[in-house]
């Protein structure tokens, strides 16, 4: 099982600290608005490698933070007059919806930074007992002159950042150095006693308080997307490192590629953000799942409504293969082949491609090679039943690796009921020789997913 790491940009052997036991962490969301398809795209990415490693055999403890105090979310409460902790509940709660719709199900912990306030606490005391920190009058400060290594995971010189930084009105050492904890005066604010008076901690030590306490100063993969190496993930192995003494912090950052729009990077200013609760009203979770997968993690991947259609073609295809094999296995209860070659072979190439650094795609293709190879034997009934049976067991591997369901739902009587109008109404045309006009309508059924036969 080979891995990409960012750390040493290049694919590494994976070789967990304890044995079969595998710790990861990936950066959860900051609760202050609906999760968007950029979020859907990394917590997807990383559900399905836990899955799979899972299917190798290893045991995996998967935590994800919650960020439920920010200055995003304190600025929402100021403009819509909400209490913050009720900001973060309901945005908690309808992320954790999303992620369900998406089939995303397999974290193990979701850890609140407001319930690991004493482990921020005590961390922050530990840095600045070795000389790594120091207070001002607004707050507490990492001295990053005082660790070499910095910059080691995004390879930034940090003395070429004053063009990249914005100067911060505090009285720091180093315009650089980042901040520990927030001093704070407003008690309209959430803030939290501490050694260094009332505030709240800066965004970086909340993560490897939280690490540290479950997993211990190392643990074995660390996930989020690209634009979280610099500053956020390049601060965490400052910090741990540097109150641990121990390198590395994380054996193997993995990190998922940028989302796009129709070409353009996804933002609220471009008028082109897509949340996943608005997505899920016009495709199937298993269909963006879908649509996700077929690029590799660390592809960038261009979202357009196109491609989803697109993906949703796909998917279905495979589905209706599924539904072909175990209609034939209907009412049998024949013992998969443990040696039918083309499933085999087939799934050799899938687990291959998975255990290349998780690629998703070749394994999909792999799927299509399948069906590609089989159908028409199947069509012929010239399988019997053992070998049918080892194209349901493999499929059913595949399908809990995803994440992805393959077995058709079924229609709820409103669309069979509305799909029968449509039909109605297209015969009616035909009859009045409105061939145009119903094959306009057959064209965008097909585009929806739908098999039109005339």
């Amino acid at each position: 099982m080979d891995i990409y790491s960012t750390l040493s940009h290049e694919k590494e052997n994976l070789v967990p600290i304890n044995e079969n036991k595998i710790n990861m962490f990936v950066c959860g969301p900051t609760v202050y608005d609906d999760a968007h398809i950029g979020h859907g795209r990394t917590y997807v990415a990383f559900d399905t490698i836990k899955r799979f490693l899972e299917y190798l055999g290893y045991s995996v403890f998967y935590i994800q933070n919650i960020t439920d105090v920010d200055d995003k979310i304190i600025n929402r409460s100021k403009e819509t007059g909400i209490p913050t902790s009720d900001i973060a509940k309901k945005y908690e709660k309808r992320y954790i919806e999303d992620m369900n719709a998406l089939n995303v199900n397999n974290v193990n912990l979701f850890a609140r930074a407001t319930d690991h306030m004493a482990e921020i606490i005590d961390q922050i005391e530990r840095l600045m007992e070795k000389g790594y920190a120091y207070e001002t009058e607004d707050g507490v400060y990492f001295e990053i002159a005082k660790f070499k290594d910095f910059g080691k995971l995004s390879h930034i010189n940090v003395n070429e950042l004053q063009s990249h930084r914005e100067l911060a009105k505090s009285t720091k050492k180093n315009k650089n150095d980042f901040v520990l904890w927030k001093k704070r005066d407003d008690p309209s604010e959430p803030r939290w006693n501490s050694p260094w008076g009332m505030g709240r901690p800066g965004w970086h030590i909340e993560d490897t308080a939280i690490t540290e306490y479950y997993f211990g100063s190392q643990y074995d993969i660390h996930g989020g997307g690209i634009d979280l190496i610099f500053p956020h993930h390049e601060a965490e192995i400052t910090q741990m490192e540097a109150v641990s003494g121990k390198s590395p912090m994380v054996k193997y950052w993995l990190h998922t590629g940028f989302l796009m729009v129709s070409g353009e990077k996804m933002s609220k200013s471009l008028k082109n953000f897509i949340t996943i609760r608005d997505l899920l009203k016009d495709f199937d979770g298993d269909v963006i799942r879908f649509f996700i997968l077929n690029k590799h993690y660390r592809s960038k991947i261009d979202f357009s409504h196109k491609v989803l259609v697109d993906a949703g073609k796909g998917l279905e295809r495979i589905k209706k293969y599924y539904e072909l094999v175990s209609s034939q296995l209907a009412d049998k209860n024949g013992n998969a082949s443990a040696d039918y070659e083309v499933v085999l072979n087939i799934k050799k190439e899938f687990i291959d491609c998975m255990s290349d650094d998780f690629n998703t795609p070749q394994a999909i293709a792999s799927v299509f090679k399948l069906i590609n190879e089989s159908k028409k034997d199947i069509l012929d009934e010239k399988l019997d039943e053992s070998e049918l049976a080892a194209i349901r067991e493999f499929l059913d591997d595949v399908s809990y690796i995803l994440g992805i369901n393959f077995q058709k739902k079924e229609d709820s009587s409103k669309d069979k009921e509305l799909f029968d109008l449509i039909a109605d109404i297209r015969t009616e045309l035909r009859a009045n020789k409105q061939y145009e006009l119903s094959d306009k309508i057959r064209e965008k059924l097909v585009d929806l997913g739908y098999e039109i036969s005339d």
